[in-house]
């Protein structure tokens, strides 16, 4: 038996207590084990057994021993874990939780990932709600805002950038903003988060000792497709992701304000369950979306990076 096979045959007698019962599990007998870790222990020049004729015990030595070759075992088994499930075709029902405005971004590169996995079934759950994923089993969630679970695995997409937008008729009958102090006056729409309630803060930048900008609040939503229509019929001043703006922009409906004062941009995250082994589908999917959403963008921001939108 070789070093590995020594090596084996050691933490397997020391999980379960005896050459018998390792020989079991290994196939072997249990004389073929207990040569296996005598040879191991004069290889190292360390005994690891403390052998009597009723029982064996783990050594000082033995104990330290058999933690970092648990390690090293649990490593490789992970790794022909992985392999194996990397060559497999990914199949299956894979649930997926995004927020509603997401649909923007999704729709148009869904084909292609249909396309690629024909054997992938998705679930979308379009819904604003923060969901729990490991208690209701889904596989992958879009998200932004503060991630503390530790159980979840994460990572960062593209940035995009908030806009603060107004229809031209508002803009002609209120005025341009030129700088956020010019907001005195104005109407505002406002954006209230689903899950805390709270409403969404302008990305403005203000110098030190800047007297505070204040907008006249006239209508307050927690669904952003209903902001963004509430701006396009000239009702306010409204903040809305970039994604969200770019059509109404392009058509002449929407004109950005402040541009010069706005903020750094903001960031989604793509997190599914940290598991030891992570299915082909799961794969798949966070590298399909990590190359395919907003990829006429600029590069990746920080993973520590934390948006501002839809906590």
């Amino acid at each position: 038996m070789d070093q590995f096979g020594g090596l084996t045959a050691f933490v397997k007698t020391a999980d379960l207590g005896s050459f018998a019962a390792a020989g079991r599990v290994l196939g072997l007998s249990a004389s073929a084990v207990g040569k296996a870790v005598t040879n191991l222990e004069q290889q190292l020049g360390a005994r690891l057994f403390q052998r009597s004729t009723r029982s064996i015990r783990l050594t000082e030595e033995g104990k330290l021993f058999h933690e970092r070759c648990r390690r090293v075992l649990d490593d490789l088994e992970d790794a022909q874990a992985s392999l194996a499930e990397a060559v497999a075709a990914p199949r299956g029902r894979l649930r997926v939780s995004v927020p509603l405005v997401s649909y923007h971004l999704l729709l148009p590169v869904l084909p292609d990932f249909v396309r690629l996995y024909p054997e992938v079934e998705l679930d979308l759950d379009f819904n604003d709600r923060i969901v729990d994923l490991i208690e209701e089993g889904v596989d992958v969630a879009i998200r932004s805002g503060n991630l503390p679970d530790s159980r979840l695995m994460v990572r960062a997409l593209r940035p995009f950038q908030l806009l603060l937008c107004a229809a031209p008729s508002y803009l002609e009958e209120h005025g341009f903003p030129e700088c956020p102090r010019d907001l005195d006056g104005h109407l505002g729409l406002r954006f209230r988060f689903p899950n805390s309630g709270k409403i969404q803060p302008w990305p403005l930048s203000m110098s030190a000792g800047q007297p505070a900008w204040r907008v006249k609040t006239v209508l307050t939503c927690n669904n952003m497709e209903a902001l963004r229509g509430a701006t396009i019929s000239g009702l306010g001043i409204g903040c809305m992701p970039d994604f969200l703006a770019r059509g109404p922009l392009a058509e002449g409906r929407l004109r950005t304000v402040l541009d010069e004062h706005i903020d750094g941009p903001a960031q989604f995250h793509l997190l599914w369950p940290s598991n030891r082994h992570l299915s082909p589908k799961v794969r798949v999917l966070v590298d399909f979306l990590s190359a395919r959403l907003f990829a006429e963008r600029c590069e990746s921001l920080p993973s520590t990076e934390v948006a501002r939108v839809f906590p």
